[in-house]
């Protein structure tokens, strides 16, 4: 299946990911809203991943998903690597050191907890969104896109707060912060609707691709699966 647009696609996927796990490092407000500032960008992954499933399927979501998980993982070990080697004195202070590490190595536990929240949240998100397209014959768009996100949204936010900060914070501000982001997350998608649909509609003109995963197995491991879509 030859793409003109789909490493574009990869490429803006990972670059949201990454950006979002860095700005994670920054607690925000914003409105009535109190998060991480990787939630700002982050809902985006999601846009992103309804447009792969959509357009390309599931097999070419799973094979971005993947990456974007590898890429996470390669970032954090090169940054605790870098963390860990010495510098001149006359140019990196203490301060210097604790800022960096502040930023690009936070807690193991966060981390851990925002790749396997990651992993569920997006698998989830393109497999609704795959079979809801079958299910509805490739009509209602925005019922899928809202629908997947509502569900992926719904693990991700789960899994990462609960993983990450169960017996760190009170109960009620747990519930608060899984609130507090999965509105947001949902919200931002929703608005998102008139863009996505502009962006699936002239890719899949441009692609000449609607791919329909009626035979796909949506096992999330099987990521060499030979290449046979019904479009």
């Amino acid at each position: 299946m030859r793409t003109k647009w789909l490493p574009v696609i990869t490429g803006f996927f990972v670059a949201v990911l990454l950006v979002s796990n860095i700005a994670s490092a920054k607690p925000v407000f914003l409105g009535p809203f109190t998060f991480d500032g990787g939630t700002i960008l982050f809902p985006l992954s999601y846009i992103f991943g309804d447009i792969l499933t959509e357009v390309y399927g599931y097999r070419a979501s799973r094979k971005v998903i993947w990456t974007g998980f590898i890429s996470a993982i390669l970032m954090v070990l090169v940054m605790r690597f870098v963390a860990s080697l010495p510098a001149p004195a006359a140019d990196w202070t203490p301060e210097d050191q604790t800022g960096f590490e502040n930023v690009f190595m936070p807690v193991g536990r966060i981390v851990a907890a925002s790749l396997i929240a990651y992993f569920a949240g997006e698998f989830s998100n393109s497999y609704i969104l795959a079979k809801l397209k079958i299910f509805t014959k490739g009509r209602f768009l925005w019922v899928r896109t809202i629908s997947s996100t509502l569900v992926g949204q719904g693990v991700d936010t789960l899994v990462f707060v609960l993983a990450a900060f169960y017996g760190v914070f009170t109960n009620e501000t747990l519930i608060a912060v899984i609130i507090s982001n999965y509105i947001f997350k949902c919200s931002f998608e929703i608005l998102a609707t008139p863009f996505t649909y502009a962006v699936v509609i002239g890719l899949k003109r441009s692609e000449g691709i609607d791919v329909y995963d009626v035979k796909t197995d949506f096992n999330p491991f099987k990521v060499f699966e030979h290449e046979k879509v019904a479009e």
